[in-house]
């Protein structure tokens, strides 16, 4: 199964010449996501050559404009393109009255369906599943409601081996996904093969959690313990940590901090506050707790399946 994300935006309030505001696109077996739709989104997607169309659903983590003000442009270039297809959008409350004022506004009937699932910024729930991977929502601590957002793979069957396969034996199809599931095979001889003799582990399931806005907040910890990859914000340095916690936003040493009680594989931190152009200081900050911590840069692309970066 393909896994990656690919990072559109890694500024805090306000873009920079070189960070553009929040949004990281999640490809989960050729299936996209948007997470987070800050201004200039849909100008980065085209610069990371994702098709616009592939886009099916997008997950807003709260309402504060860094995080949404490229939506509503984002939807009307999918009507001007002739989208047919439906969208689903999944948000706080108030997310669904925004878009439809502005929609009002502008005199637009969307020719295409446009869904919206109201997230609960309260609870954790599993708001998109299908057989193979689903996406689970869970409160963050910001000054207004804010959820984060953990997208998994689930445990996938056995792989028999292809040894096996070649055996001097007669096997079917539902043999196999017998076999995947755990039954031992019979041959027509009654010679048995034991399932643990004839399958190997498919491996752990990969798993990428999104923590966009939020204070330090160790309630996250058992929601993305485990992960293959932490976006953490990290939108100041130590120094500046009471004012981090008056604007209800986490150092890059807290966002450390929460990698290592949570045991992630890997953090990446961005939201970065506009007052840093250098962000090397601040990396260093989080590499002093958890050493397999990174920066976010705008058009980065992660692949979990591969456990390697590329751009």
């Amino acid at each position: 199964m393909a896994f990656s994300i690919t990072v559109l935006g890694s500024s805090a309030a306000t873009p920079t010449s070189s960070r553009n505001p929040s949004a990281v696109v999640v490809n989960m077996d050729y299936t996209y996501f948007l997470m987070d739709c800050g201004e200039g989104t849909q100008v980065q997607i085209r610069k990371s050559k994702i098709k616009l169309q592939k886009i099916r659903r997008i997950f807003i983590s709260h309402l504060h404009g860094d995080h949404f003000f490229g939506l509503i442009g984002l939807i009307s270039t999918f009507h001007l393109l002739g989208r047919k297809d439906e969208l689903d959008i999944y948000g706080p409350d108030g997310l669904e009255k925004v878009i439809k004022i502005q929609l009002e506004a502008s005199q637009t009937m969307l020719n295409y369906p446009l869904n919206f699932h109201l997230t609960n910024p309260k609870k954790p729930e599993v708001v998109y599943e299908t057989d193979e991977h689903f996406v689970k929502s869970f409160p963050l601590d910001h000054r207004i409601a804010t959820t984060g957002f953990l997208f998994a793979e689930k445990l996938k069957p056995r792989k028999v081996k292809k040894s096996f396969l070649f055996y001097d034996v007669e096997i079917t199809v539902d043999d196999i996904l017998k076999i995947k599931a755990g039954a031992d095979f019979v041959s027509d001889t009654g010679r048995v093969y034991k399932n643990s003799e004839i399958t190997e582990d498919p491996g752990a399931p990969i798993s990428f959690a999104y923590c966009s806005d939020t204070k330090y907040f160790e309630a996250v910890i058992d929601h993305i313990k485990g992960c293959d990859v932490l976006y953490h914000e990290a939108t100041f340095m130590e120094d500046m940590r009471k004012v981090a916690d008056e604007k209800f936003h986490s150092t890059a040493q807290g966002a450390a901090n929460i990698a290592k009680k949570a045991n992630v594989g890997r953090l990446i931190l961005g939201h970065f506050s506009a007052r840093y152009r250098e962000l090397d200081k601040l990396l260093a900050e989080a590499k002093e707790i958890f050493p397999l911590a990174e920066l976010a840069a705008d058009g980065v692309i992660i692949d979990l399946s591969a456990n390697k970066k590329t751009r």
